[in-house]
């Protein structure tokens, strides 16, 4: 993979160096394996290590598509470093506001209708500003309290062309790099690329919001702000506006008022039913995201989500009871199971660091108990041992990870590892309704009518087969000589005993029988048999030993 000399990208490849020869000889790029790109310095102990906000603060100043892969890479701790991942995860990604013109001109040109028709009053003055877009509070003409978010002019083609750098780039890291070939970073970057696409159409966020309301209906603590789609587009999005504070900003006293306990238990509910049941969920629940409205959690800012397959959803609610419930060979089971790359695994030493993390786990539960924190330990030292694990689980663990904080701020004394068991048995039900759904019996019944109409013809083929003496079985089954051979050996063996056991019965009952020939004072034919018997024994025994002595070293060559 050559990098592109266009004069954009190479200014994008100079800033990517800069962060690399900055921190490259420090923990962070020596954990991911890149210090081969670098030259070293004589003495590396002396080299002093930068803070991770400096990281952060430095990856702030490069835009929106390297903050986005900040916080995306945060969620990775078996690629960052934990003091860099808290530090990444935590970016605020907000900026000046542009000027209330633009927004203007941005709203005439996709709404398609007179702004003074559609709104009574729109605020010029920002409630937020961020890289990518800001939100104007605004009232609609039917009086309907609403948020406009509005996409930041020129900025989809500031992000196309860094996208198109970083994709030379991590293809080039891939080829050159231990790090890229170790975790596939071409394809992680393809699947990063895809979210920041999705992210720059309000429409995909429209919907998604949508989805999430229908999903978590039943959950009455939960609100979901939806769209009005009439008055949205890919650079705009309206919704209802949710007149509500930060989990971050209550007071002291206002945390007495609540039902923390309550909300706590419902939000996540609300995530596993989404992580476990749906397949679907909200992906990024940090603090800043969460709002207190009337005695509800409200979710807002839904542009990251991701979504999981029901083969992986069955493993992950078995990982989380298994790390709930202390069961670390269970765990190990499920990690294996959904293992997307085990060649190179140390089963042995993964075994021995899975129930590590899953018994510190279980120490500090009783303090602060965080079942995301478990998840991600868990995805770190699979990569440690060679072992490649579902991206998705990444963003589950941090997912988790950021609810722990919510729970903690809520109800100080919440158990996560409590609560999963407790929904566990709700959501098992709910999966087993849905594998055996109505679509999926028209869809076994689509089968059954496929084998019966395809059924004659393949019987016909056979029976003609049959007729002209062409019918052939394969069966591959073991070596019917050598089984054979060994059955053989059994049966002589068999038979030697019996032989032998009739000469022992046959000298003790002549015994008492009076003759004239004596050996050693008894009768001689009765200790003929039993000398017979005792050599015969001997000679049986020698050739087990030897036999299977030789076949054991045989087996331990092989």
């Amino acid at each position: 993979m050559n990098l592109s000399l266009r004069p954009e990208h190479l200014k994008r490849y100079k800033d990517f160096a800069l962060l690399l020869w900055k921190y490259g000889r420090r923990d962070l790029v020596a954990r991911a394996g890149l210090n081969e790109l670098l030259p070293q310095e004589p003495d590396e102990s002396a080299a002093r290590v930068p803070e991770a906000q400096e990281l952060a603060r430095d990856v702030e100043r490069l835009g929106p598509t390297y903050i986005k892969l900040a916080q995306l890479l945060s969620t990775r701790p078996d690629i960052i470093p934990p003091a860099y991942a808290d530090a990444l995860a935590r970016l605020q990604d907000q900026v000046a506001p542009f000027p209330y013109a633009e927004v203007e001109k941005i709203l005439d040109e996709d709404i398609g209708a007179r702004l003074s028709k559609v709104f009574e009053r729109i605020e010029p003055q920002p409630v937020a500003a961020a890289s990518l877009a800001q939100v104007h509070y605004a009232v609609l003409r039917d009086g309907r309290a609403v948020a406009l978010k509005v996409q930041r002019p020129g900025i989809r083609e500031q992000v196309l062309d860094d996208l198109e750098a970083l994709g030379e780039l991590a293809a080039f890291l891939e080829e050159h790099t231990q790090f890229g070939s170790r975790f596939g970073i071409a394809a992680l970057f393809q699947e990063f690329r895809k979210s920041m696409l999705r992210e720059l159409d309000f429409r995909q966020e429209a919907l998604h919001l949508v989805t999430l309301g229908n999903n978590l209906r039943e959950i009455p603590e939960i609100v979901i702000p939806q769209p009005i789609m009439s008055y949205s587009s890919s650079r705009v999005l309206t919704m209802q506006f949710i007149p509500g504070t930060k989990i971050t900003a209550l007071s002291p006293l206002a945390r007495l008022e609540l039902d923390g306990e309550r909300l706590a238990d419902a939000l996540f509910r609300a995530y596993l039913k989404q992580m476990l049941r749906d397949g679907f969920f909200h992906a990024d629940p940090h603090p800043a995201n969460v709002f207190l409205v009337d005695g509800h959690v409200a979710l807002i800012d839904l542009g990251m989500v991701a979504r999981l397959r029901p083969s992986l959803q069955d493993r992950l609610l078995q990982l989380l009871l298994a790390v709930s419930d202390n069961r670390p060979d269970d765990a190990l089971k499920v990690l294996l199971l959904i293992a997307e790359d085990r060649s190179l695994a140390d089963e042995a030493g993964f075994r021995r660091a899975v129930t590590d993390i899953i018994g510190q786990h279980m120490e500090v539960q009783l303090a602060r108990p965080q079942v995301g924190r478990a998840v991600l330990m868990l995805l770190k030292v699979a990569a440690e041992h060679g072992i490649r694990l579902p991206p998705e689980l990444a963003m589950v663990g941090k997912t988790l990870l950021n609810l722990d904080e919510i729970g903690l701020t809520l109800a100080p004394r919440f158990d996560t590892n409590a609560a999963v068991r407790r929904h566990a048995a709700a959501i098992t039900q709910e999966q087993m309704t849905r594998d055996f759904s109505l679509g999926s019996f028209f869809s076994m019944a689509v089968e059954v009518k496929n084998f019966v109409q395809h059924l004659p013809g393949r019987v016909n083929r056979i029976l003609d087969r049959l007729a002209d003496n062409d019918f052939e079985i394969k069966v591959e089954a073991l070596d019917e000589a050598r089984l054979m051979e060994g059955m053989q050996k059994v049966a002589n063996r068999i038979t030697l005993g019996l032989v032998l056991a009739a000469l022992i019965v046959g000298a003790a009952l002549l015994m008492r029988v009076e003759t004239s020939f004596r050996l050693f004072g008894y009768p001689g034919i009765a200790i003929l048999l039993f000398l017979g018997a005792a050599l015969g024994a001997v000679g049986l025994v020698f050739t087990i030993l030897v036999s299977d002595i030789t076949a054991s070293r045989i087996r331990r060559r092989k």
